[in-house]
């Protein structure tokens, strides 16, 4: 694995500028017998980027991930990296480095020796990889660590060694395979925006699986979310919050309110007794749709005043959640309809909301999806 060159890539221009691809896969397939893993996936990184592979367990983002590595080669595609088609090179002939979920650090040798071995394996003379080695441990804050064993380190501890040993031989791509999932949630929380800036500092192109959403949102430059051996939409972390392509991505990602309704013209679709206003999607009337809303955008008012995509609901049961509550709501307007929306913590306590209060609520049309089909309250 040799070094790369990388230039300084904004995460706003990710995306956005025109770049010819650092990583192109194109129409990827993996089959095991009969079963198929990976289903004609094409897919484009640029250089700097930090991408997220987001779904399910069984949805494919491991086996997308070792097929780029060259652990699990694909039945068919192609992939070519910084220009190089390497679709059929064994890993050590690829240029990476990877974080597995269990770190796989040898545990007979020490941190410092953990991070040196690739080096060494590439016949790196002594002095440059006590240097490098030395760079990493004082850049993963693990300085004072570098004569402990695996045993002697906290998992954290244990997770900077093997990102450590990953970037030991300056990879044109780093590959991290659930790195945090064997953390506690407090240690994840800090590691996860360490990654994040170390990344943005070393202008590394990154890979990463994970089915924690909130790892996504928060590290990604852009999401691939997956399911079922296919990618549902790619998108940045607020392209795919707010505007899902497909139920599924609109079920996975976060909390949202399914509703079936029926178009009833251009412009309105028809839910229990009433019109709302919002996005059809040039569907004729008539059809039967899901709508979709997060709870968050459901607003309540003061109800003295009539409102567009107003609905006058009762809670029927509120939880509390820290910061906000959540509220389950029903209106006689909307017999068997549930919505679920988060209240503020102050407005509950201000309001005297409790089970069973009258409120008044709108939901603004921008803030309400559209998808063909019908579909029961979730």
């Amino acid at each position: 694995m040799g070094k790369a060159l990388r230039r300084e890539v904004g995460a706003q221009e990710v995306g956005r500028r025109i770049t010819t691809p650092y990583l192109r896969i194109s129409r990827l397939g993996k089959k095991f017998g009969a079963f198929t893993a990976l289903d004609d996936i094409s897919l484009e990184i640029v250089e700097g980027e930090f991408v997220c592979f987001l779904g399910p367990s069984g949805c494919g983002k491991t086996t997308l991930l070792r097929a780029i590595a060259g652990l699990d080669i694909q039945t068919t595609g192609r992939i070519e990296q910084n220009g190089r088609d390497i679709s059929a090179l064994p890993p050590t002939k690829r240029d990476f480095g990877i974080v597995f979920q269990s770190y796989a650090l040898f545990p007979n040798l020490t941190a410092a020796r953990n991070v040196a071995y690739g080096l060494e394996n590439a016949r790196t003379p002594r002095g440059e990889i006590i240097k490098r080695v030395h760079e990493l441990l004082e850049l993963m804050g693990l300085a004072a660590h570098g004569n402990k064993y695996p045993a002697q380190l906290s998992g954290g501890q244990q997770q900077r060694v093997a990102l450590a040993r990953a970037l030991a031989t300056s990879p044109g791509l780093l590959l991290l395979d659930e790195p945090l999932s064997a953390l506690d949630a407090k240690v994840r929380v800090h590691l996860r925006h360490e990654i994040r800036e170390l990344q943005r500092r070393l202008r590394v192109t990154t890979i990463m699986v994970t089915h924690d959403q909130e790892e996504a949102l928060t590290m990604a430059d852009r999401i691939v979310v997956m399911n079922q051996g296919a990618i549902e939409q790619i998108g940045t972390p607020l392209e795919i919050y707010r505007e899902p392509a497909s139920p599924f991505v609109a079920d996975f990602i976060g909390v949202m309110n399914f509703v079936a309704g029926t178009v009833a013209r251009d412009g309105a679709v028809r839910l229990g007794t009433i019109e709302l206003a919002c996005e059809v999607d040039g569907l004729p009337a008539g059809t039967d749709v899901t709508l979709a809303i997060r709870p968050e955008d459901i607003v309540v008012h003061d109800g003295g005043r009539a409102e567009p995509n107003g609905l006058a609901v009762r809670v029927e049961a509120l939880v509390f959640l820290g910061s906000f509550f959540r509220a389950d709501l029903t209106g006689d307007a909307t017999p068997g309809v549930l919505l679920r929306t988060d209240l503020p913590a102050d407005m509950v306590r201000r309001r005297g909301i409790v089970d069973k209060s009258a409120l008044a609520v709108v939901l603004p049309p921008e803030h309400i999806r559209i998808y063909p089909g019908s579909a029961v309250n979730r």
